[in-house]
């Protein structure tokens, strides 16, 4: 440990990784990058000037390449946090709930499930609070309840199992892509056509690991099908709607940025930025105040609809489009009308 870490600071190993017999020579920090879910390269590269990653227990540098057999220790200050969940008392916006499952709105700015960065206030801490034993799918530990999630920023409908058999049944349903899904989305722009199908393969980006990219020709990824369809098109933007036929990470996001027409105001995908019109200081004010009113990308998990795991009944949902996206559609209605 460098010398300017005090010596009664106690350090907790997170990571240990032993390299394989044909391990090709690379950088450590580019290793580690590979390996460590949500790590910048500069927040790895400190950590190892600071004395945090050993190879073999000796300390190394950020050039240092891995060799076959080596043991590589990744360490914090902080202990690894463990799988148990802490309840909290946040309010569910409950659509619908019976013995064995429920279905929840969810608002823009929650995330699903406790992760990197968001231990707390999470949709999960919220189900454990309200409601006991909820099952866990099989590798998916301190995660009770889900079968599947929508990004933090956007928002809409989520069905949780409550029971064993909920659980399976409903992860069946999204295995064989039977849930009906249907999304509401303000993109730039006017798509050509009225309807469409956008069938690329999508995996984490080579560049960016929090960003999922296209692969046009399937050599990485996993295919991706999103359907879309133009609902009102507003001169500048668009309302469409999406239908899944996968569940990708970011896939609407990430296919509608691919044809051209990324989500308004995704900060992820290039949309929080003019990209249809002028930049005339009017047409700019007016942007800029539509950015504000929704702070996020304009998504929307409008509809949901499955086959009962246990009554075996068609079930659907729908719920109306939250107050931020319907005050930016009403304002571009109006400017389109007056302008």
């Amino acid at each position: 440990m460098k010398e300017d870490q005090e010596e009664n600071e106690e350090v907790f190993e997170h990571f240990r990784f032993t390299t394989d017999p044909g391990q090709a020579p690379i950088r450590i920090d580019k290793f580690l990058m590979d390996r460590m879910p949500n790590a910048t390269r500069n927040k790895i590269q400190q950590g190892i000037k600071l004395g945090f990653t050993t190879v073999n227990e000796q300390e190394v540098k950020a050039n240092y390449k891995v060799r076959p057999g080596d043991v590589i220790s990744v360490s914090f200050l902080k202990p690894p946090r463990d799988e148990d969940v802490v309840p909290e008392n946040i309010p569910l916006n409950i659509v619908y709930e019976d013995d064995d499952l429920m279905v929840v709105n969810k608002p823009a700015g929650m995330v699903v499930h406790p992760a990197y960065q968001n231990w707390s206030g999470t949709l999960v801490n919220a189900l454990v609070y309200h409601f006991e034993n909820l099952p866990e799918m099989k590798g998916n530990t301190g995660r009770p309840g889900l079968v599947h999630r929508i990004d933090k920023d956007t928002s809409g409908l989520l069905v949780i199992a409550k029971s064993e058999v909920a659980l399976e049944g409903l992860a069946k349903q999204f295995y064989h892509h039977t849930i009906e899904r249907t999304y509401y989305a303000l993109v730039w722009g006017i798509p050509k056509e009225d309807k469409g199908t956008i069938d690329v393969h999508l995996g984490r980006s080579l560049k960016d690991r929090r960003v999922t990219a296209p692969f046009e020709d399937g050599s990485y990824g996993k295919n991706a099908i999103t359907h879309y369809e133009v609902l009102e098109p507003l001169r500048y933007v668009t309302l469409i709607k999406c239908n899944l036929e996968t569940g990708r990470t970011h896939q609407i996001r990430a296919h509608m940025k691919y044809i051209g027409h990324p989500l308004f105001n995704d900060a992820t995908y290039g949309g929080d930025k003019i990209m249809k019109g002028t930049a005339f200081s009017k047409y700019k004010s007016f942007v800029d105040n539509c950015f504000k009113i929704i702070p996020r990308q304009a998504l929307h998990a409008k509809s949901l609809g499955f086959i009962h795991p246990v009554t075996k009944k068609e079930m659907y949902f729908e719920c109306e489009l939250p107050a931020d996206m319907e005050e930016v559609l009403e304002k571009w209605r109006h400017y389109v009308q007056y302008n």
